[in-house]
């Protein structure tokens, strides 16, 4: 042996030791060993056990936290935010010119920061937050998505989900089955948002119709067919995925229904067919925020299929954005002659509606749905179903790389936009599949219906306000006020047919926005009126077009409206009664400002 290789095996010999004198025989460091050594130690007591029967730091400190979760809650009828303020906390940017310490922190002082985050954050469980779709997560689908956090399962590939894989396969074959798909051909991708499925819904065109595109990318244009009232993601998934914003098409929408009008759409077909430009993805809208429109997809696939892209280019993709309006899909098969969960009459035809509308899902190759919206699941759990499974993950396959294997039959890693996927979402909408069944969902849907129409009856008393969406069938309400003494169902009637009330509409959708955001103040601020707390609501700035404005080329020709979205389970016929106390309330503050 040299004399270098001699210094070297020594050398090493004595960093094996040196290190081995670190630490005592149950892992922890000894009282010679270096500070680095010690701080692991700490840190170590920080962090979930790997066995059972020890004392669990995480679950001591989970029993301690849910004592300061609870005091986040409000008391009995309190505010409709969380902790003991709705101010804002900081100022911005001011609150980036912040540096990490030097030492440690205090694990219970961690904790407490992380609770004052929350302090004036929305509390979707209160009955008085009606503000848009976001309910309260359902106890099983948050617990499901938490353990994901525990145990890290990275739903990447088989090895590191092993079987919380199920979530996501089982899902696809229950939603599937929904569907009318077939079960076992049916793909399913837990995604980072709506937004992650109408940017899977594009990429699945691009990659059916230009195959080129994948490694040449996209040199040529092909359009994105949607309706007006499609979601603004649209333009983010255009951009990112470098198609281009300028290669959406927007389809007229009927003035009533909000549904794409087919006879547009035809035209825009027939149109791109004689110029030999290829359509990518067509989207339909399968329930929108404001306006709850069901585009006619059975239709829409019909007139699809009369203009094929022109030779050379794949057939495009039929995609529908049912991320919140799909959990009426539950109503397809309802016995409504039997009626076993006892409806209103009243709601019986909506529901019917409803679920046949959702029950032409059948025809699109791919369906993205929120299990946060209307699925009563906490966020991020949204899913991108695809029919044919075969199909899309060749389409998108990549090769393989050197340090994953597959060991096991599911990898979605070759195929998916994303590489770590947290299981969080995944477990989350399966959880919620298991736990709700078909009954549990169509009691909620059906329940926050029955909430709807009594606040329609609600607001039939009050002569200055009117339902400017009573024909729509999904979740919210949408109403405007008037200045008291103002006959609110004729007056809107005027503003919305007739070009010389132009200047009325304009001037009351300045009111609403003023009561709205009246309404916004007081909630942050605490207020109370007659001794009780205000609610949280919102308003749209423009959820339909005037009648004369059908084409949109008059932007300030729209109509405003307060929004009532009652999502969740504790709300009262006396919440819904008070709400529109508030708003009177309100409405009389900014008139005598």
């Amino acid at each position: 042996m040299s004399d270098a290789t001699h210094i070297e095996t020594t050398t090493k010999r004595f960093s094996a030791m040196d290190y081995e004198g670190h630490w005592k025989a149950d892992g922890s460091a000894g009282d010679l060993a270096p500070k680095w050594a010690k701080h692991r130690t700490e840190m170590a007591g920080e962090f979930p056990s790997a066995f059972r029967g020890t004392k669990d730091p995480f679950a001591l400190q989970i029993a301690a936290f849910v004592e300061k979760l609870d005091k986040l809650r409000p008391e009995k009828d309190g505010p409709a935010y969380l902790g003991g303020s709705g101010a804002l906390a900081y100022t911005y940017p001011e609150v980036k010119n912040v540096e990490i310490s030097q030492a440690m922190g205090d694990l219970e002082a961690v904790l407490d920061d992380v609770v004052k985050l929350f302090h004036g954050a929305p509390n979707w469980a209160s009955p008085l937050t009606m503000c848009n779709v976001n309910p309260q997560g359902n106890t099983a689908a948050i617990i499901a998505s938490m353990l994901s956090q525990v145990f890290a399962a990275n739903i990447l590939e088989g090895e590191y989900a092993w079987n919380v894989h199920r979530a996501e396969l089982e899902t696809a074959g229950m939603i599937g089955n929904l569907f009318g798909w077939d079960p076992l051909s049916t793909g399913a991708i837990y995604t980072y948002g709506g937004g992650g499925c109408w940017t899977y819904g594009l990429k699945y065109g691009l990659t059916r119709v230009l195959p080129d595109s994948r490694r040449k990318g996209v040199r040529m244009d092909a359009k994105v067919i949607c309706s007006q009232q499609a979601h603004f993601v649209q333009q983010n998934a255009t951009d990112w995925m470098g198609l281009g914003m300028d290669n959406i098409v927007q389809i007229r929408t009927d003035a009533i229904t909000n549904q794409m009008d087919l006879a547009h759409l035809e035209e825009v077909l027939k149109d791109l067919t004689s110029k030999g430009i290829p359509v990518a993805t067509m989207v339909c809208t399968m329930g929108t925020t404001d306006a709850s429109a069901f585009d006619p997809i059975r239709k829409v696939r019909d007139v699809l299929d009369r203009y094929p892209n022109p030779a050379g280019f794949g057939k495009a993709v039929l995609y529908a954005d049912a991320v919140i309006g799909w959990s009426w899909i539950y109503f397809k098969d309802y016995d409504f002659d039997n009626n076993p969960l006892q409806f209103s009459e009243r709601i019986l035809p909506i529901l019917k509606q409803n679920g046949a509308a959702m029950k032409e899902l059948s025809y699109a190759d791919a369906v993205g749905i929120d299990f946060h919206k209307a699925g009563w699941a906490p966020y991020v759990s949204s899913c991108f179903l695809y029919k044919d499974a075969t199909e899309f993950e060749s389409l998108h396959r990549r090769g393989s790389d050197a340090y994953l294997q597959a060991q096991t039959p599911y990898n979605p890693m070759y195929y998916t936009l994303e590489v770590s996927r947290t299981a969080s979402g995944s477990l989350a909408g399966w959880a919620t599949l298991k736990y709700f069944g078909k009954e549990g969902m169509q009691a909620i849907l059906g329940g926050i219906l029955e909430t709807k129409i009594y606040l329609y009856d609600l607001l039939s008393e009050e002569p200055n306000m009117v339902c400017v969406n009573p024909d729509d069938s999904g979740l919210v309400t949408l109403f405007r006020v008037y200045p008291p003494g103002t006959d609110a169902a004729a007056q809107f009637a005027m503003e919305l047919d007739e070009p010389g009330s132009r200047a009325d509409l304009l001037k009351h959708n300045q009111l609403t926005e003023r009561v709205g955001n009246k309404l916004f103040e007081w909630y942050r601020d605490g207020k109370k009126l007659e001794g009780r707390y205000t609610p949280h609501m919102s308003f749209s700035t423009g959820f339909r077009n005037a009648n004369y404005n059908l084409d949109g080329a008059d932007p300030e020709a729209v109509v405003y409206a307060l929004k009532s979205f009652p999502m969740n389970v504790f709300v009262t016929p006396e919440i819904m009664r008070w709400a529109l106390r508030c708003v009177q309330a309100a409405l009389d503050e900014v008139l005598k400002a």
